[in-house]
C-alpha cells in the first residue's frame, strides 16, 4: 500500500489530490493548520507550517509520495529540508505564472522563469512559485513539478471561471457585458483532471499541466449556451473598462479571463508534454456544464471573489447605451 503525505489535503485542489488517491488505494495523511476536514478516509495532522516544529509528527518516516501545494517558498523549502531525504517521490504544484514571458504564443516548459524569491522579499505569486520549485530541484530525478493554468470546476473558490456562468444566468433575458475576445485566448483545465493526473501519473520533470487553447469567444459563447442565456451580450473596450476601474484577470470589480491584449502568451501554452505524459482533458462542455449546475446551486446572487456585481454590471452598460 502506498503511502502518501498531503502538505495540504483540506482545500479544493489538494482535497480532491487525495480523495483520489484514496480511490486508488493509498493511505493518505494531511498536513494542514486546521478550520477544514480532511476527506474522509484520510487521516490529519494539525500543524503551522511557520513553526519550527511544523513536521515534527510526520518526520522520520519514509514516505512513498510527498504532494506540496503551497506558494510560500519557505514553507516548500522547510519541507524539502525536513522530509525529502525519507521521500521516494516529490510533487510540487507550481504555476504558470512562475513564466516571466507572457507574450509569446505555444511556449513550453524552457520559457524564461520570474527570478526567484529572497527570503523576506514582499510576497509575490510568481516569484514564490519559482524559489519554491529551486527548493524541491534540490531532490532530484525523483520530482514532479506541475505548472497548471487556470484550474476550473466544480466548487472552485476563486470564482473567476464561474463568474461567467452566474452572470449569464443572473441576467436571464438581460444583457451581459462582455470584454473585448478578438485575438484572445483561454485555456482551463479541470480541476479532477488535474487530480487524476497527479494521483497517478509516474511522470517526473516539469510539466504543463494545462489545457487546450480555445478562442475566448468560443469559451464565453458556450457558457451563454450552457446557461440558457435569452438576453443580448454586449461588449466593451479595454480602454472604457479600465478608465472605469475594471480589473484584469481576478478579485473584486473584475472581468475574469479578460487580460491586456499584449499577453498574448498566458493563455496560449503548450502542453503537449501533459498530452505525452497520458494527461487527459475532459470535453470543455463538459466542465461548463458541471460549473453551470454548481453555480445553481451555489447561489448566484452570493458574494464573489471575482467579478462584477449585477448593480455594477448594468452601470457600466448603461455607459454603453
Amino acid at each position: 500500500m502506498t503511502d502518501v503525505l498531503i502538505l495540504g489535503g483540506t482545500g479544493w485542489l489538494s482535497g480532491r489530490i487525495a480523495r483520489r488517491l484514496l480511490m486508488n488505494g493509498a493511505t493518505v495523511m494531511c498536513l494542514a493548520r486546521g478550520g477544514r476536514p480532511s476527506p474522509e478516509g484520510a487521516s490529519l495532522v494539525l500543524a503551522d507550517r511557520d513553526g519550527a516544529d511544523a513536521y515534527d509528527a510526520v518526520r522520520g518516516r519514509d514516505w512513498d509520495h510527498v504532494v506540496d501545494v503551497s506558494s510560500n517558498a519557505a514553507h516548500v523549502a522547510g519541507a524539502v529540508e525536513a522530509l525529502g531525504e525519507r521521500a521516494a517521490r516529490w510533487t510540487y504544484v507550481s504555476s504558470v505564472s512562475a513564466y516571466s514571458d507572457d507574450e509569446t504564443v505555444g511556449a513550453d516548459e524552457s520559457a524564461p522563469l520570474h527570478q526567484p524569491a529572497d527570503p523576506g522579499d514582499e510576497y509575490e505569486y510568481g516569484a514564490q512559485k519559482v524559489a519554491a520549485e529551486n527548493a524541491v530541484r534540490a531532490l532530484g530525478e525523483r520530482t514532479l513539478i506541475v505548472r497548471p493554468g487556470l484550474i476550473v470546476g466544480e466548487g472552485d473558490p476563486s470564482d473567476r471561471f464561474g463568474y461567467w456562468a452566474a452572470a449569464f444566468l443572473r441576467a436571464e433575458d438581460g444583457p451581459v457585458l462582455l470584454p473585448p475576445a478578438e485575438g484572445r485566448d483561454a485555456q482551463v483545465i479541470d480541476v479532477d483532471d488535474l487530480s487524476e493526473f497527479i494521483a497517478t501519473t509516474a511522470a517526473t520533470g516539469v510539466i504543463n499541466t494545462i489545457g487546450d487553447r480555445h478562442p475566448l469567444s468560443e469559451v464565453l459563447d458556450a457558457v451563454r449556451r450552457h446557461s440558457g442565456h435569452r438576453g443580448h451580450t454586449v461588449t466593451a473596450a479595454d480602454d472604457l473598462l479600465v478608465a472605469n476601474d475594471v480589473e484584469y484577470w481576478a478579485g473584486e470589480r473584475s472581468l475574469p479571463l479578460w487580460l491586456p491584449s499584449e499577453m498574448t502568451g498566458f493563455m496560449t501554452r503548450s502542453n503537449a508534454r501533459y498530452r505525452a505524459a497520458g494527461g487527459e482533458l475532459r470535453p470543455l462542455d463538459e466542465t461548463i456544464a458541471a460549473v453551470v449546475e454548481d453555480e445553481r446551486v451555489r447561489g448566484i446572487d452570493r458574494e464573489r471573489r471575482a467579478g462584477l456585481t449585477r448593480a455594477e454590471e448594468l452601470a457600466l452598460l448603461q455607459l454603453l447605451g
